[in-house]
C-alpha cells in the first residue's frame, strides 16, 4: 500500500528507494507512519519526489486503515468493493492508486487503469466504454488476479518502451487510423 502512494508521479526505482527510507527509518509500516511526525516520514521519502504531498497522502492512508479496521490484517473479511469505495475516500488515493493496493497489496481482482493502458487503448482504437476501461478489461479477461497482474505489467512494459520514448511509428499496437 505505501508503494502504491510512493509511486504516484514518479518512477518506481524512486519508490524502491523511498521505501528503502522508510525501512531505514523503521517507518516502513503504516503504524509506524500514522504515529512518526510529518517531518521524519518527509524526510525517509524525499527521494521519491512531491515528499509533502506523499507525506500527507501516507498518514491519510494509515489513518482510515488503522481507524477503519485497526490493522492491515483485518482488512482481509472486507469486500474488494467496500475496501474500493473507503479507499477512493482517502485524500490523495484515486482510482489508479486504489485499484493497484487492491491488486497488488491485497491479490483482489481490480485491473488496474493507469496512462500507458488508457494511451495504449487510444492508440489501438479501443473506446472507452461506459464503465470505463477497467471494466473493459474485467470483462475481457478470466477473473484472476495473477491474470490481472500480468496484463498490466505487460502494457506497463510495452508502454515504458514504445509510449514514453515516442516511439509511436514502431508500435505494434497502433491503430491504422491513427
Amino acid at each position: 500500500m505505501i508503494g502504491a502512494v510512493l509511486v504516484q508521479q514518479t518512477r518506481w526505482e524512486n519508490a524502491e528507494r523511498a521505501l528503502d527510507g522508510l525501512r531505514e527509518a523503521g517507518l516502513l509500516s503504516l503504524e509506524a507512519i500514522d504515529r512518526a511526525p510529518a517531518d521524519a516520514v518527509e524526510e525517509a521519502v524525499r527521494c521519491a519526489g512531491f515528499f509533502r504531498v506523499k507525506t500527507r497522502r501516507l498518514k491519510a492512508l494509515a489513518r482510515f486503515v488503522i481507524g477503519t479496521f485497526g490493522s492491515v490484517g483485518a482488512i482481509a473479511n472486507t469486500t474488494t468493493d467496500e475496501l474500493r469505495h473507503g479507499l477512493l475516500r482517502v485524500p490523495g488515493i484515486g482510482e489508479e492508486t486504489a485499484d493497484a493496493i487492491l491488486c497488488y497489496a491485497f491479490d483482489r481482482c481490480s485491473f488496474v487503469i493507469d496512462a500507458y493502458t488508457r494511451r495504449i487503448c487510444d492508440c489501438a482504437g479501443i473506446e472507452e466504454p461506459a464503465g470505463g476501461y477497467r471494466a473493459h478489461f474485467e470483462a475481457a479477461l478470466p477473473r484472476e488476479n495473477a491474470r490481472y497482474r500480468r496484463t498490466h505489467a505487460h502494457i506497463v512494459e510495452y508502454g515504458k518502451s514504445y509510449c514514453s520514448r515516442r516511439r509511436c511509428e514502431e508500435c505494434s499496437i497502433r491503430s491504422s487510423d491513427a
